[in-house]
């Protein structure tokens, strides 16, 4: 699967998959979203968001031709999709299948259908929505957790201080949680992980993930790191062990601070809570 939306680049980026999966268009699943307010014949993006029925026929013809297909995909139930892995299984294509940024209930309907072995989200001491059912879930049917950005997009590194902005394009200028009015609040999780480093001979980028890794011992996260020194501190993470005194009271310093702002966009927000309210 190809994942792109109207607003990467602002066209350009359905344009260059629409290019570069020509040859092969018919042995792959395209996904594309809309809801922002740009302008289908010139592209400027306007402030707010757009999702009239009158636009988003407009919005859906324009993908199309951008994307070089006629096949609009409907929605397939998780049940025909399990089928579907189940079957890649029994030629030898597959071995494990997951699911990603998901709701409990698909969870379960797919595990129904076909086991799950592990599903991802985003996780870490900055954003612990994961702790509100889904781990639970995955302790009840054995399904393994790969937390993405487990460092909280490079926060819990501690290289980022309260005085710290974000260059136009990083999309830690448009979470409000690195906000200059929440990032000082925030800083009390990084003074934390120093803290822990100190006391572990480590880092804080271990500490914060050593503290994923005893959360569960069927939880793996994945950080990511264009650096080499990053990538070796980041390893380092499977050397630092917490004895069970220490853990709760690491846990018990996590949740006493309550972490100001959201994980994306104000705008991203409000159409998944209206689409989570719509689906319920």
């Amino acid at each position: 699967m190809f994942d792109a939306a109207e607003a990467y680049g602002t066209h350009e980026v359905e344009r260059i998959l629409g290019e570069g999966v020509a040859p092969f268009r018919n042995d792959i699943v395209m996904a594309t979203k809309f809801g922002w307010n740009i302008d289908q014949q010139t592209g400027e993006r306007r402030p707010g968001t757009n999702s009239r029925p009158d636009h988003i026929k407009l919005v859906v013809d324009g993908m199309l031709k951008r994307l070089r297909t006629d096949r609009v995909d409907q929605q397939v139930p998780i049940e025909d999709v399990a089928g579907a892995v189940q079957d890649l299984m029994r030629e030898g294509k597959v071995l494990h299948w997951g699911l990603s940024e998901m709701g409990l209930n698909t969870v379960r309907h797919a595990h129904a259908a076909l086991p799950v072995s592990a599903v991802q989200s985003e996780y870490s001491m900055l954003w612990r929505g994961p702790e509100d059912g889904v781990l639970a879930v995955c302790e009840e049917l054995g399904i393994g957790f790969v937390p993405w950005s487990p460092l909280g997009v490079g926060f819990l590194a501690g290289s980022i201080d309260a005085k710290t902005r974000f260059a136009d394009g990083d999309i830690r200028q448009v979470e409000s949680r690195f906000a200059p009015e929440n990032l000082p609040h925030n800083l009390a999780l990084v003074t934390l992980a120093k803290n822990w480093a100190a006391r572990k001979q480590a880092t804080p980028a271990r500490i914060a993930l050593a503290w994923l890794l005893a959360q569960r011992p069927w939880i793996v996260p994945i950080p990511g790191t264009t650096q080499m020194a990053h990538l070796e501190d980041n390893l380092g993470a499977a050397g630092v062990r917490f004895t069970p005194a220490e853990l709760a009271k690491l846990n018990q310093s996590v949740a006493a601070i309550r972490v100001q702002g959201t994980r994306l966009p104000d705008a991203v927000l409000a159409h998944s809570r209206l689409e989570a309210t719509v689906k319920r």
